[in-house]
């Protein structure tokens, strides 16, 4: 079987698959601190970022990784771009394909659309958040981190703790997770929790002090009130105080959990400053660095599978 010349979800890649990308993302990260960053490996390709929510970090390490990387990197800003102006997905993947781009970054709102832009050009796509599907890169990012911690995922007991129910991050860390043999717990409110959820494999618990007993990992989510319809939070305060993650409630975890935030953080909502700033104890920054580090390899990879003439 081929290997995909597209990165659009976790779900479907096999153990080989993944391990192979965090192994090569790991010699960037190396590489990375060493800095020797500059490379000549897509020197000639060109990558487009195009971007229908608003981004940091993602938007930012696929620009730097491509950069690291040699390649000549466009950021297209959906504001002002035909798009704005009433022009369909299909017509502005035509236009890209026009362009012979080689490498294609998509982050929109609605689930499915990378994989729609990726039957309709020839450049390899990659997903960089759609909707309430998935979130590939991030989910790589975290497990790497997590892994240059603890040595493997296998067996360890991930938390991933809030608003389930709207986070793309967390169905990509279950597929990913669960694929590479630790158990996920997910905890949060009835009303943040999908349906048929538990199918995926993971336990489900609606009390931090029981779904954080004995975590190795401790992973907070954004609270996503954009996405959300009015009533499933009765309020940030009360969401606080029973779903934050403060000191005390960390408690409830091993002693040596270490916790993680895909970002953007609200502080004092879901996590606090004291938690998320603790350097013996938080990975947030580390996720951040790994991120550009995993968007190299993905990148890397790709250009190597596609039929492109440089």
């Amino acid at each position: 079987m081929p290997a995909p010349r597209h990165l659009l979800a976790i779900q479907g890649l096999s153990p080989p698959e993944i391990t192979a990308l965090l192994d090569l993302a790991e010699a960037y990260a190396l590489l990375n601190r060493s800095g020797k960053t500059q490379r000549d490996l897509l020197r000639g390709r060109t990558l487009i970022n195009l971007f229908f929510e608003d981004s940091t970090r993602t938007r930012t390490s696929f620009e730097l990784a491509g950069k690291r990387l040699g390649a000549d990197v466009i950021n297209m800003s959906v504001s002002t771009s035909s798009v704005n102006k009433g022009e369909t997905l299909i017509d502005t993947a035509v236009t890209l394909n026009a362009m012979n781009c080689d490498l294609l970054v998509v982050r929109h709102n609605q689930s499915g659309a990378p994989a729609l832009l990726a039957r309709k050009v020839d450049a390899a796509v990659i997903n960089a958040g759609d909707g309430t599907h998935e979130h590939p890169t991030q989910a790589l990012l975290d497990a790497l981190t997590i892994r240059r911690h603890r040595g493997t995922l296998e067996g360890l007991v991930v938390a991933i703790c809030g608003d389930i129910a709207h986070s793309r991050v967390a169905r990509s860390n279950i597929y990913l997770l669960t694929t590479l043999g630790a158990r996920v717990r997910l905890v949060g409110p009835p009303t943040l929790m999908p349906a048929a959820i538990s199918e995926l494999g993971v336990e489900i618990f609606h009390e931090m002090p029981l779904g954080l007993k004995d975590a190795d990992i401790v992973m907070m989510l954004r609270l996503q009130r954009e996405r959300m319809a009015a009533g499933l939070v009765p309020s940030a305060r009360e969401f606080r105080h029973f779903y934050g993650l403060d000191a005390q409630t960390l408690g409830f975890a091993k002693p040596d959990a270490l916790v993680m935030h895909p970002g953007p953080m609200n502080r004092g909502v879901e996590i606090d400053s004291a938690v998320a700033d603790d350097p013996a104890r938080s990975l947030i920054a580390e996720q951040v660095e790994m991120g550009v580090a995993v968007r190299m390899a993905v990148l890397d990879t790709l250009a190597r599978r596609s039929t492109r003439n440089v």
